[in-house]
Formats: structure tokens, C-alpha cells, sequence
């Protein structure tokens, strides 16, 4: 089985090719303390369909590029950016 993280999508502003971040939570060995850690992904979107806010799964893969060795296994959950900008449309008509 591959490897397999779940993600934001951060930029699509590349053909083909998404940014994806990952949150992970790590706990300080001396204080014990949780803290966020964030890191991210380039992967391989062979449809162009993610859009930044889009919740993705991600999957290994052979390298596609020089720092491309993910690639977008499917796309869990729609981004939120959409309805803002329809809000924000809808706002300046009244």
C-alpha cells in the first residue's frame, strides 16, 4: 500500500500541479507541550481540478518532476473559496 496524507490545497496556480498542506500535530520531548506542524506537498493534478481550499487525498509516486513525487488520489471535500466570492458579488448588487 502507498503512502497516503490528507491536505489543503494552498496554490494551483501551476499546470498541472497542486500544493498541498499538511497539519500534523507533535509534542515537545522536554515540556510536553502540543504544537501544529505544517508542511507542504507538490502533487500531480493531471485534470487541473483542484481549486486553493479543496481538501485532497494525496498518494506516493514515482517522481514526476524535481520536487514532484506526489500525486492527488481524490478530492475529499470542495473549498469554501467559491462561495465567498459569490457573497461577496452578491453583496455589491444590493
Amino acid at each position: 500500500m502507498k503512502h497516503q496524507l490528507t491536505g489543503k490545497v494552498v496554490s494551483d496556480k501551476m499546470q498541472k500541479t497542486v500544493v498541498v498542506m499538511t497539519e500534523s500535530l507533535k509534542e515537545h520531548p522536554k515540556y510536553h507541550k502540543r504544537y501544529r506542524v505544517s508542511k507542504k506537498y507538490k502533487a500531480h493534478d493531471e485534470n487541473n481540478e483542484c481549486k486553493i481550499g479543496d481538501v485532497v487525498l494525496i498518494e506516493e509516486c514515482r517522481p514526476l518532476s524535481a520536487d514532484k513525487r506526489w500525486k492527488v488520489a481524490k478530492k475529499i471535500a470542495a473549498g469554501r473559496e467559491e462561495e465567498a466570492v459569490k457573497a461577496a458579488g452578491a453583496k455589491e448588487e444590493e
